[in-house]
């Protein structure tokens, strides 16, 4: 008999433990979450202190089978789920799912995998803990939140705006951030300011750079060009004299090694990489990787942590190999200790690789190339923080001419320290124009520089920029929103629900999330503020620490929830008919235009329909005003089946068609074509492209209902070249590169071939 079953959530998992427990163990994965609320109902008991009615999800019956097998082989079962709230959930269900009968003995154990290494797990398993109910209620307590939120505001939004639409407790706020930023830049009015540099020389060389910083003691503004026009006559006959010359070593301290936001921000800053791609990366490398005669093997810790917490072992092994690999000096006399957050909950270690000896250059050989680009990052972070501070003699040369006070400052790298590893990439806050020099001259106070060149340079403000996925999360840890294990989910959410979108790295509202952040604002502030989305967060730290009732939580805020839902289903004012005023007239009847939303997005139209039905496409400027995009009929070189006249293309609420240009003597309309033949054998119908009922693309023959052919991924006019089949498929699209395969189930063939354009 086996000494017990070991059930965690990832198939991949299952192999690196199988390795280290051996035959004495049978490994089961439980695939995620085997249980939860319903999908297509509340499934929240409102009236009986907010119970919530679990449901196996559909396609785990399979597998809860397999495991309930297995569990009756032995007397111990080792809960392995991740260690967080939601693998302490999923813990939790398999342990109910799992009860045995009452005449049978069987011992549940709650087991905790930091690292998957060789001695983590022995030692887990030999000293096992029990399952967790205040951090099982933590996690229900949100899912119960988030529920109530998404379930009953979704269908107000539906009601008053667009069907498919939805409200999140978390992803709201988010949008929130990213609309009032946007809001920011549109009211920002940029101001006018100048900057002057005088190049100066000394008795010795270089010549350097110094910038006018003070007029008379007093910092210095300059508001427009005829000022510093002034400034310089004046200073062109003025002598300049050193006044001061400051000498300071200077320290740079290594940065902590990683958590979960802070890897999010710098895989996005160094590797262009989103959260959603770094999270499933660091999943892999902390799940197990094959790492050749050693077998599957953890490369790092787990990567859901708010903590900056090593473990005694792994600094002592990183200070052996920093000594070993770069030398003593670069050893601190003590290994550096990093504060935590505020809102840190100090569960698990940072972020780190479960062994320093595994160099980065040694695991390329065995990891995809992204993979390997974030062990390398994660590695040299971790090792990076254990190394002695970089040392800099920074000087700051203050020249007086006439009423003026000039500033050069210049710094010199005299250690490298943990620079030598890992420098920063973050832009620097700018100094004042002109003042950092770079290496500066061995000049001393009273000396007389001479003149070279004086630059006047105009400047004006900047907005504060736009989020990107790095600021985003920082602005969401810093504000107390949402959790490490949720930072990805949220910013692919709100992408999702076409809230915002990213483009060059950078986040936009869109019109929809404007409409929505705005109306949610006004009828459920507290939903969408900050310091309560925070405040509620903390609350769910303290049901997990047993501090406060997760039924005493949902009292409180559906106490206030439930009256904001009744006055909006009220007062909340529907768009969906109305539509969101312009400020714009409509150039055929003289009614204001209207901002509506349909399945293929937002666009302008007539109040005055359905007597007027003019519409036009539009878009914002800088200041967030509405212009009207007038767009050219694109021909297609296609021709009218009916009428002869050129067929052009056109995008309604179902996406894109083609629309006879002769409307509306002629209203003839057809599919995109492809170009592509039907694949099907005897049909000579062409492969167009459609919408499902739900806005969704796929391709169908033009012969339909004759010719049932369909597929919902791109097919090309390619052979073949294993089964003959007329098409291949497109299954995805890069930058210069398609992926396809061949459609047809018994055949297999794969390739990635390059492409001048996308077809």
């Amino acid at each position: 008999m086996k000494k017990g079953l070991v059930i965690v959530e990832s198939p991949t998992k299952v192999r690196t433990l199988k390795k280290y427990l051996g035959k004495d163990y049978d490994v089961k994965a439980s695939v995620g979450h085997i249980k939860d609320l319903p999908r297509k109902r509340l499934g929240v008991d409102k009236e009986h202190d907010f119970q919530p009615e679990y449901e196996v999800i559909k396609g785990k019956g399979k597998i809860i089978k397999e495991l309930k097998s297995a569990a009756n082989k032995v007397e111990d079962v080792y809960l392995a789920p991740d260690p967080d709230r939601e693998g302490e959930a999923i813990a939790w269900h398999i342990a109910q799912e799992l009860k045995p009968a009452r005449n049978r003995k069987r011992r549940f154990h709650r087991v905790l995998f930091h690292e998957l290494t060789a001695p983590a797990i022995r030692e887990a398993i030999k000293k096992p803990g029990v399952l967790d109910h205040h951090r099982f209620e933590s996690q229900q307590a949100r899912r119960i939140l988030d529920r109530l939120v998404g379930y009953e505001i979704s269908p107000l939004l539906w009601d008053k705006v667009r069907r498919g639409l939805s409200a999140g407790r978390v992803q709201s706020v988010a949008v929130r951030l990213i609309c009032d930023r946007e809001r920011e830049i549109q009211a920002f009015v940029p101001e006018e300011y100048w900057s002057i540099t005088a190049t100066l020389e000394g008795d010795v060389p270089p010549p350097f750079k110094a910038a006018v910083a003070a007029f008379r003691g007093k910092k210095l503004k300059i508001s427009d060009g005829d000022q510093a026009s002034g400034i310089v006559r004046t200073l062109e006959s003025s002598e300049f004299r050193v006044k001061d010359v400051k000498k300071r070593q200077k320290k740079r301290n290594p940065y902590p090694p990683f958590i979960t936001s802070t890897m999010q921000q710098d895989a996005a800053r160094r590797l262009g990489f989103s959260a959603k791609k770094t999270m499933m990366l660091a999943q892999k490398l902390y799940e197990g990787v094959e790492v050749g005669s050693e077998g599957p093997v953890g490369l790092i810790t787990y990567m859901r942590t708010d903590s900056t917490r090593v473990a005694d072992e792994a600094v002592k092994e990183a200070r052996e190999f920093i000594q070993q690999k770069y030398g003593k000096e670069y050893v601190p006399e003590r290994a550096p200790r990093y504060k935590k957050g505020k809102a840190a909950q100090d569960a698990h270690e940072a972020i780190r690789p479960t062994s320093v000896a595994r160099h980065p250059d040694e695991m390329e050989a065995y990891l995809e190339r992204d993979a390997a680009r974030l062990y390398r990052l994660i590695w040299s972070r971790f090792v990076a923080s254990q190394m002695a501070p970089a040392i800099l003699d920074q000087t700051t040369i203050i020249i007086e001419a006439g009423e003026y006070q000039l500033r050069a400052t210049g710094s010199i790298m005299r250690f490298k320290g943990f620079t030598e590893l890992y420098e920063d990439v973050k832009p620097k806050k700018s100094s004042k124009e002109g003042e950092e020099s770079g290496v500066l001259p061995d000049i001393k106070a009273g000396d007389v520089l001479k003149l070279l060149k004086l630059e006047p340079k105009q400047h004006f403000t900047q907005p504060p920029p736009r989020y990107s996925e790095a600021s985003l999360i920082k602005a969401l840890e810093e504000n107390g929103i949402g959790r490490p294990s949720t930072y990805a989910t949220i910013l692919s959410t709100i992408q999702d629900k076409e809230y915002v979108k990213l483009e060059n790295k950078r986040f936009y509202p869109t019109e929809l999330g404007f409409l929505v952040t705005d109306l949610l604002t006004h009828h459920f502030p507290e939903i969408l503020d900050a310091r309560f989305t925070a405040a509620l967060e903390k609350e769910l730290d303290g049901i997990e620490e047993g501090a406060v009732s997760w039924v005493d939580v949902l009292k409180r805020f559906y106490e206030l929830f439930s009256q904001r839902l009744a006055t909006a289903k009220k007062e909340m004012k529907s768009v969906k008919a109305s539509g969101v005023p312009s400020g714009l007239k409509c150039e055929k009847c003289g009614e204001e235009m209207v901002i509506k939303y349909g399945r293929a997005g937002e666009f302008l139209a007539c109040s005055a329909y359905p007597e007027c039905r003019n519409t036009k496409d539009f878009t914002r400027d800088e200041s967030g005003n509405v212009k009207v995009v007038e767009k050219k009929d694109q021909e297609t070189g296609f021709v009218c089946r009916k009428c002869g006249s050129p067929m052009v293309l056109k995008k309604g609420r179902f996406g894109e068609f083609l629309a006879c240009s002769a409307y509306p003597d002629c209203r003839n309309t057809m599919p995109v074509p492809t170009g592509v033949k039907c694949p099907e054998q005897g049909c000579d119908g062409d492969i167009v492209k459609k919408s499902s009922r739900r806005g969704k693309t796929f391709y169908g023959c033009s012969k339909y209902p004759e010719c049932k052919y369909a597929s919902w991924e791109r097919p090309v006019a390619e052979k073949c070249p294993a089964c003959d089949s007329p098409v291949l498929v497109v299954t995805s699209e890069q930058e210069g590169v398609q992926s396809l395969k061949c459609p047809n189930k018994n055949c297999g063939y794969r390739a990635k071939v390059s492409v001048n354009k996308k077809d």
